[in-house]
C-alpha cells in the first residue's frame, strides 16, 4: 500500500513536470512559427527565468509553489499553493521575478553586444520590456505585489498607466488584465489604514517600506533606460540594414 502511494506521488510530480515542460515547449513552437527558433528559445527562456525567480523566492520563504505553466502569447505563471502571510513576504516573492528576469535580460544584452547578434539583442529588449511592464504598480502585476508593502492605495496610480498603454496600443490582453485588476482597484479605493487588514497583513516597519521602495524605483529606472536604449539600437540597426539593401 505504501509503495503504491509513493508511486502515485512520484507520478503526480512527473505529471507536473511534464505539464510545465510541455507548455514551455508549446510556447517555443508558437513563437518560433512567427519569429524563428533562436528568438523563440531565448524569449521563452527569459520568461522561464522570470518565473523561476518567483518560484525560488516562494520556496525560500517556505511557501508551497507549483512549477511554471506557459500559455503562448499570454505568458506564464507559477501557482502559489500557500498564500504569503504578510505584505513583506508578498513583496519579496513579487520582486524576485522581475529582478532575476532583469539579470537574465542583461546577460543576453552583453552577449548580444559581444557577438554582434541582433536576434539576441531583440531577446534582451523583450526581456527588459516585459519586466518593466510587470512593474506597473497594480495587482496582479508584480509591481502591485511589491508596492502593496507601502500601501494598496498605490495601486490607484497603476490605473492611468494601464489606460495610457491601452490608448497607445490597444490590445485584448490589456482588457483582460484590466478585468483581473478591477477587484484590486476597488480594494485599493476602499482601503483604510485603520482596518484589521492594515493592522495585520500590511503592518510593515517603515524601514522595510523604504527598502522595497528603493528596490522598486532603482529596478524600474534601470529597466526604463535599457528598454529605451536597446530599442534605439535595434531601430538604428534596422535603418542601416535597410539602407544597405537599397
Amino acid at each position: 500500500m505504501i509503495k503504491l502511494l509513493l508511486l502515485l506521488l512520484s507520478g503526480a510530480k512527473f505529471g507536473k513536470l511534464l505539464l510545465s515542460g510541455g507548455t514551455m515547449l508549446l510556447s517555443v513552437l508558437a513563437y518560433a512559427w512567427i519569429y524563428g527558433w533562436r528568438y523563440a528559445v531565448g524569449f521563452v527562456g527569459l520568461i522561464f527565468v522570470h518565473e523561476m525567480g518567483h518560484f525560488i523566492a516562494a520556496r525560500y520563504k517556505g511557501l508551497q509553489v507549483g512549477l511554471p505553466t506557459f500559455i503562448p502569447f499570454v505568458g506564464a505563471w507559477v501557482e502559489l499553493k500557500d498564500m504569503p502571510h504578510d505584505a513583506q513576504t508578498e513583496a519579496f516573492v513579487g520582486l524576485a521575478g522581475p529582478l532575476v528576469g532583469t539579470v537574465g535580460a542583461t546577460l543576453c544584452y552583453f552577449m548580444a553586444r559581444s557577438y554582434d547578434a541582433n536576434w539576441l539583442l531583440a531577446v534582451s529588449y523583450a526581456g527588459f520590456f516585459i519586466n518593466l511592464f510587470n512593474l506597473i504598480p497594480l495587482s496582479p502585476f508584480d509591481g502591485g505585489r511589491i508596492t502593496a508593502v507601502l500601501s494598496p492605495r498605490i495601486w490607484l496610480l497603476g490605473v492611468p498607466v494601464l489606460i495610457a498603454l491601452f490608448l497607445y496600443r490597444p490590445s485584448p490582453m490589456l482588457l483582460l488584465i484590466a478585468l483581473l485588476a478591477f477587484p484590486q482597484v476597488v480594494k485599493a479605493w476602499r482601503y483604510r489604514s485603520d482596518s484589521e487588514e492594515a493592522l495585520s497583513y500590511y503592518a510593515v516597519p517603515t524601514a522595510v517600506k523604504w527598502e522595497y521602495a528603493s528596490y522598486y524605483i532603482a529596478l524600474a529606472a534601470f529597466l526604463a533606460v535599457m528598454t529605451h536604449d536597446v530599442h534605439e539600437m535595434l531601430a538604428s540597426s534596422a535603418r542601416v540594414t535597410g539602407a544597405g539593401a537599397v
